[in-house]
């Protein structure tokens, strides 16, 4: 049985962020879906500049952990920011946290662990102007594209989505 994989976005998500991830695990036959604040499409931006539009496959407080195998939440400036201020998105970092499932963060997408306390001494990386913020809330931060600590994996930036969807592959397939 394959993986069913959530990824949790809002609009300025990065887009090879969400993209690549959501290709890479349905070509290896991943049932996937995309939850959102909303049910209305989100926006990427690639970098600073508008990009693609996705709808969403559910709101985030249709979402459970007790339904999917592991969580994958994309970074990009805007979109983190925005979701670290909503209680139901960070709830459901922590529920994947608390079940043991795996959590892929990539970029600025750690930030949502940051909010939900899920790094106090776990290894982890992100994008360069967020590694403060990992190191206060207790992260060991390391230098690495992808860091993988149990079931949580970190990356650092749009550049890194292969390697980082093909972790969240290997760590989901082993759970799912």
């Amino acid at each position: 049985m394959r993986p069913k994989v959530l990824i949790m976005a809002s609009d300025g998500f990065e887009q090879d962020e969400l993209f690549v991830p959501l290709e890479r695990l349905r070509e290896a036959g991943c049932t996937v879906a995309v939850a959102a604040p909303a049910s209305a499409p989100i926006r990427a931006t690639v970098l600073d500049d508008p990009g693609e539009w996705i709808t969403p496959d559910l709101t985030i407080a249709e979402a459970s952990a007790a339904t999917w195998d592991a969580l994958i939440l994309p970074g990009g400036l805007i979109n983190p920011d925005h979701l670290r201020t909503n209680a139901e998105a960070v709830a459901l970092v922590r529920d994947f946290v608390d079940a043991g499932k795996p959590v892929g963060a990539i970029c600025h997408g750690p930030w949502l662990l940051v909010e939900a306390d899920a790094l106090r001494g776990r290894r982890a990386t992100g994008w360069r102007s967020i590694r403060t913020d990992l190191r206060n809330a207790g992260a060991l931060v390391e230098e690495g594209p992808v860091v993988v600590d149990g079931t949580l994996v970190t990356a650092v930036g749009p550049s890194d989505s292969a390697a980082f969807a093909d972790a969240i592959l290997r760590l989901a397939s082993t759970k799912g």
